[in-house]
């Protein structure tokens, strides 16, 4: 498999170092529940007279980009997935591959930070924190997050030695808790002192992959993945621990091999629908909790579209959901019920289908899938994962894909 190039710009742990002016000596916070009220503003004000535009616009080498293309071929991974399943040829019909089909540069401190910033929040909230974050050191940029369109990136974004040498206080004032901070920062000093880079990232395996990454602090598996599917557009990663991938591998193969079972999606989840479930309230996560706790398609909150077979992954475009601005892969839009005519196209054609992996049965992922029979709260242990799709390598990420998809239904 051909290795992909190094963009032509320089490293980021080459540019020349930025200085940022350091915060003044701090004085003694008032005790007034008044005062504390006013802390936020007047950090925020203090950030814009300690980091004015002129210090705070990036200057010296442009970030080193991932480049916008594939380590290997987008037809014969179709033609590998076809031939192991024929019902992919209909899903690459009906839904595009995002992340392998509409290749954009990516750059990677600016990705893995705001990864780090959108765990264990909404997406609006992961938004609105990182356009704050962002005004930090450009102060220049409009106030309202709303009023900031530009998401390509190429757009602003601090340098990594930027963010390692501002003080902690400057962070939270942006909405970041100390943790958060802490993790940002540790990501920030290893593209900084040349322990990550563009270069590193691009060439490493994925096991190497995976230990650079998870050396840093807040980073855990999922992100791990997520980065390489959605960042790196690696072309064989299985998220194993994903609850959503695992619904929607169950469903899968359920339908492969039950000609009864028929995907559904419940009437809240179309779009325009309305629950008549009120909505569960979210736990609040502590800090101690935030290390990349976000473990499956549904803890990633989006707008729902008026049809969810044919509209945007990225969402309706009045409320744009990116990983540049919230932090969140481009998640696919679910399919409706039309889908099961695809999932159960084999019984019309003459394709035998591997038998489950032993242990495995219809009747056992009907009982996962309804929750009778989870396994220490997983639907599928890594094994059985690693079973199922077997026939998929070396291009389980561009399926993997499809199945989260999948994940939101009914069960029938």
């Amino acid at each position: 498999m051909p290795a992909a190039t190094r963009s032509s710009t320089r490293s980021l742990a080459s540019s020349a170092p930025i200085e940022i002016v350091q915060m003044a000596t701090k004085r003694k916070a008032p005790t007034s529940t008044k005062a504390k009220a006013k802390k936020p503003k007047a950090a925020q004000d203090a950030v814009q007279q300690q980091i004015p535009p002129s210090v705070s616009l990036p200057c010296g080498a442009a970030p080193a980009l991932i480049p916008a293309q594939l380590s290997f071929s987008f037809d014969d991974a179709k033609q590998h997935l076809i031939r192991a399943d024929p019902r992919f040829e209909d899903i690459f019909g009906k839904l595009r591959c995002t992340p392998f089909e509409v290749l954009e540069q990516v750059h990677p401190f600016r990705s893995l930070a705001t990864s780090i910033i959108a765990q264990q929040i909404s997406w609006k909230a992961a938004r609105s924190i990182n356009h704050k974050f962002k005004r930090i050191y450009d102060p220049s940029l409009p106030e309202n997050v709303t009023d900031y369109t530009d998401n390509s990136a190429t757009s602003f974004f601090p340098s990594p030695e930027q963010v390692v040498a501002t003080d902690p206080s400057i962070l939270r004032s942006a909405g970041l808790s100390e943790r958060k901070g802490e993790y940002v920062q540790d990501l920030a000093s290893r593209f900084a002192d040349g322990r990550l880079s563009t270069e590193k990232l691009i060439k490493a395996t994925d096991e190497d992959l995976s230990e650079l990454l998870i050396a840093v602090k807040g980073i855990g598996k999922w992100t791990v993945d997520m980065f390489a599917i959605f960042s790196l557009r690696r072309p064989n990663i299985l998220p194993v621990g994903d609850l959503g991938i695992q619904r929607g591998v169950i469903r899968w193969f359920l339908s492969l091999h039950s000609p009864t079972y028929n995907y559904a999606i419940s009437e809240d989840k179309k779009g325009g629908g309305t629950s008549s479930k009120s909505p569960k309230k979210k736990k609040s996560v502590s800090e101690e909790e935030e290390n990349d706790n976000i473990n499956s398609v549904a803890d990633i909150e989006r707008p729902l579209t008026p049809d969810l077979s044919s509209a945007p992954p990225r969402g309706l475009p009045s409320t744009p959901l990116t990983q540049t601005d919230t932090g969140a892969p481009d998640l696919p839009p679910a399919f409706t019920p039309s889908i099961n005519k695809t999932l159960h196209k084999v019984q019309d054609i003459s394709f035998v289908p591997e038998p489950l992996p032993e242990g495995l049965s219809v009747a056992a992922l009907k009982a996962r899938l309804e929750g009778k029979r989870k396994i220490k709260g997983a639907l599928l242990t890594p094994a059985e994962m690693e079973s199922l799709t077997i026939s998929w390598k070396p291009y389980r990420s561009l399926a993997v894909y499809y199945m989260w998809a999948l994940a939101d239904g009914d069960e029938s």
